[in-house]
């Protein structure tokens, strides 16, 4: 580093002489101006405005132009007379706590190295600053103009920050604050929480110059011969947010998800918003399946109400109440008149009636009342 400034701290009746680097610098990309044709320089020439020749830089001289446009020289005599006492000294002029200066004036940042064989009053300087939680407010004359600063400790560094003079900045004046514009506790609360969730420590190296690297990226492949393709991006959403909670839910869920952090749950939301009918029609959908069951028991009485008549009858009538859906057996001995059958179709109902269907019990679980009472009717329809 070059040193831009040297000369001594004045704390009290301690001189601590140091030198001054800048502490910051600047990453922007320069370029410069060429001709497309041939990629030629473009150079500017210091011409006279009055005679049009060319100016030695020996030559130029500073001059304060008026309203009217008149020029008044001002000449290097009148600058070595001006009351500049602190053009090689830090003059301090007080001590005041750090967080009452306004960050609107922070200029440029120095570091204060000693120059002194004895480094025992920088460092005194130092720590008495850092016990005392406290900056000092000095003056210096920095490129023939004073200035107005301040000496805080830094990482075992005196800093020095150039101020802005308090008519250096300017008043905020806009028509919205005199305006009554009132903001409801709902929304306030919304917005605090999403600072809370962007809220922790200040880490610069977090964060980097996206533009100033992709720019790097596009020399490096013209350098190397390669073309360079357009990055690829969301476009910006033109939309106009009107719900402004609305809009701060998003940007709460937003930031809780960069985070890493859980999306809140929104089971109980998504259950209310269904209509209170539809819950009521799933609710009872299991009862219909339920009533329906007992259908199926006539379809099974269906198959087997012939043998049911035919085995479990107690008298001669007890054939006749079977009806028509008694099997094929049944029908023959209970059916027709027995003038109108022919002789083919009463042997067929004398066999249909004497043998037992697969669901009538066997000869061997019958009674002798039961095994009778079917001769007798087997006779009678003969």
């Amino acid at each position: 580093m070059q040193s831009i400034w040297k000369g001594a701290i004045s704390f009290g009746l301690v001189s601590i002489p140091v030198r001054l680097y800048s502490a910051t610098e600047e990453k922007d990309i320069s370029f410069r101006q060429v001709h497309r044709a041939d990629g030629g320089r473009i150079r500017y020439k210091r011409v006279c405005s009055v005679d049009g020749e060319e100016v030695p830089y020996g030559e130029i001289g500073k001059g304060y132009e008026l309203p009217g446009g008149d020029m008044v020289l001002i000449e290097d005599e009148d600058f070595a007379n001006l009351p500049i006492s602190s053009s090689r000294a830090v003059e301090v002029l007080s001590f005041v706590p750090a967080e009452q200066i306004d960050a609107v004036q922070l200029g440029k940042a120095y570091f204060c190295d000693p120059t002194g064989a004895d480094a025992k009053p920088y460092v005194l300087l130092r720590d008495s600053l850092q016990s005392a939680d406290k900056v000092a407010i000095v003056k210096v004359a920095l490129r023939q103009r004073e200035r107005l600063a301040m000496l805080r400790a830094r990482e075992g560094v005196l800093v020095l920050q150039t101020l802005l003079w308090p008519d250096e900045v300017r008043a905020a004046d806009f028509s919205f604050l005199d305006q009554e514009v009132s903001v409801r506790p709902q929304e306030l609360q919304m917005a605090e929480s999403y600072i809370e969730a962007l809220s922790g420590d200040f880490a610069p190296g977090e964060f980097s110059d996206h533009y100033r690297e992709a720019l790097e990226e596009v020399i490096e492949a013209k350098v190397a011969g390669h073309e360079m393709t357009a990055p690829t991006s969301a476009a910006p959403s033109n939309a106009t947010v009107v719900d402004l909670m609305e809009a701060l839910r998003r940007s709460v869920a937003d930031a809780k998800a960069k985070r890493g952090e859980a999306a809140p749950d929104q089971t109980g939301d998504a259950a209310k918003s269904i209509p209170s009918e539809d819950r009521t029609t799933k609710r009872a959908a299991p009862r219909k399946t339920a009533s329906a069951r007992p259908a199926a028991k006539p379809a099974a009485a269906k198959a087997s109400g012939g043998s049911k008549a035919a085995g479990g009858a107690k008298a001669a009538g007890g054939a006749k109440s079977a009806g028509p859906k008694r099997s094929s057996g049944a029908n023959a001995a209970a059916g027709p008149k027995a003038g109108e059958q022919t002789p083919a179709k009463r042997a067929s109902a004398k066999q249909s009636s004497s043998t037992p269907s697969s669901s009538t019990p066997s000869s061997s679980t019958q009674t002798p009342a039961k095994r009778s009472t079917a001769k007798a009717a087997a006779r009678r329809t003969a």
